[in-house]
């Protein structure tokens, strides 16, 4: 277009010397002629630019690594010229995120619009937008850029599997006798009942006991002897290995991996972040109270709860978890176990294999806590050896445990735990 526009340039200053040597109209009518072209170009390109309607709809803000993201695109026409073509570049940071598209033939208040699907390959936050639009005129001499700032959020979970093998620790009691400790949640164990106080939900609320002293009655619940379970998963960057940085992943450029049953890249903390979130997903749907903790960069905790709410928390923490040195796990063991019931069980995640941790979960076992541990090894994503050797110390301290390698079905591998 500089090319186009030099030329013109060049005709018309020509054309007037000749004029004003010639005197001759004709010279001077050619440029007045370009000129007015560049003008009317200069009109037609800015008014493609502007007087649009755009807007992008996404179906949901958040995502999972497996699935698909669906956002639908459209673009309307109000101007009063015909938009001869739109480049609507996409700048979002979702990898594998292709929105940009070119519109074509844009009547008077004509719409354009087109979805686009994304493959969700990697947990994280990421933003969607800006867009920027860049219209031109019918003769390809002006191009004219406009950007549109506004921006989203979302947030993509880590990938899951199902356990449908995987065991549910015992209860903390034998005889299934409910704690006497009142609780906020609501479990089967009705204690008795009480006024109403604001703030009460209202599936609480007895209304036999409310229709018969003509105000409001709520019910009272005990724990139940299910045994709390917290997860605590090493995100120290010291231990881990393998390829974590994919924020550039596409799918279509991934080795062909016969073996692969989830989009996982091969990195120790993704298969880690991964088994951590299939857990939470697998005792909260079975109804169980969950935690998390993890090290790493920051230290992560999430405290006990069970429902739908708190497994969208756990979700939410572990997509963003990066590694990072200032909590080593055996510090992780050590400051949370320390805070825990007797009965409580507590799953370790890690690729560890110093026997530090290992001792801090003997410790766990001295005070009444259940130990399970999910190993990865390391040596099969290109780090160090030595994760037998932690799985022979755990299984001595009868400690459950089960390792998991590079390219292995977690679903069929964290089945071969044998909680007790």
């Amino acid at each position: 277009m500089e090319h186009r526009r030099t030329a013109i340039y060049l005709i018309m200053a020509i054309s007037l010397l000749a004029g004003l040597i010639a005197g001759r109209t004709f010279f001077f009518n050619v440029t007045y002629a370009f000129a007015g072209l560049l003008v009317f170009s200069f009109i037609w390109a800015w008014v493609s630019a502007h007087w649009l309607r755009l807007t992008r709809q996404t179906r949901a803000r958040r995502a999972q690594v497996g699935h698909w993201l669906e956002e639908r695109f459209s673009v309307r026409n109000m101007g009063f010229l015909p938009k001869l073509w739109l480049e609507i570049y996409d700048h979002s940071t979702l990898p594998g995120h292709h929105a940009s598209h070119v519109v074509t033939n844009l009547g008077i208040k004509a719409l354009a619009a087109w979805p686009v699907h994304t493959l969700c390959v990697h947990r994280g936050e990421y933003t969607l937008g800006p867009l920027r639009v860049v219209a031109g005129d019918p003769f390809g001499l002006f191009e004219v850029e406009r950007k549109v700032g506004a921006v989203a959020q979302i947030v993509v979970y880590p990938a899951t599997v199902m356990l449908p093998q995987f065991g549910i620790p015992a209860g903390m009691l034998p005889g299934g006798e409910a704690l006497r400790r009142r609780t906020h949640q609501i479990t089967t164990n009705a204690a008795g009942v009480r006024d109403y106080q604001p703030g009460d939900s209202f599936n609480r609320v007895h209304w036999p006991s409310t229709a018969r002293k003509d105000r409001l009655i709520v019910k009272e619940f005990e724990l139940d002897p299910m045994a709390d379970i917290w997860i605590m998963l090493d995100e120290d960057q010291t231990v881990h290995a393998g390829e974590s940085n994919f924020h550039a992943f596409d799918p279509g450029l991934m080795p062909a991996r016969q073996n692969s049953h989830t989009l996982l890249p091969p990195s120790t903390e993704e298969y880690g972040v991964c088994v951590a979130a299939s857990l939470a997903q697998h005792f909260i749907e079975k109804e169980r109270s969950v935690g998390l903790a993890v090290s790493g960069r920051h230290q992560e905790r999430i405290q006990v709860d069970r429902g739908p709410r708190q497994l969208t928390k756990c979700f939410e923490t572990l997509a963003i978890v990066q590694q990072g040195s200032s909590v080593a796990f055996d510090q992780l063991l050590s400051i949370e176990g320390g805070q825990l019931s007797r009965g409580t069980t507590v799953i370790a995640v890690t690729p560890s294999t110093r026997g530090t941790w290992v001792d801090a979960a003997t410790l766990l076992l001295r005070r009444g806590l259940r130990v399970m541990a999910v190993l990865i090894d390391g040596e099969t994503f290109g780090g160090r050896p030595g994760i037998r050797h932690v799985a022979s110390r755990l299984s001595a301290l009868k400690i459950p445990n089960v390792v998991i390698k590079n390219d292995d079905n977690l679903s069929e591998a964290l089945s071969l735990m044998r909680v007790r």
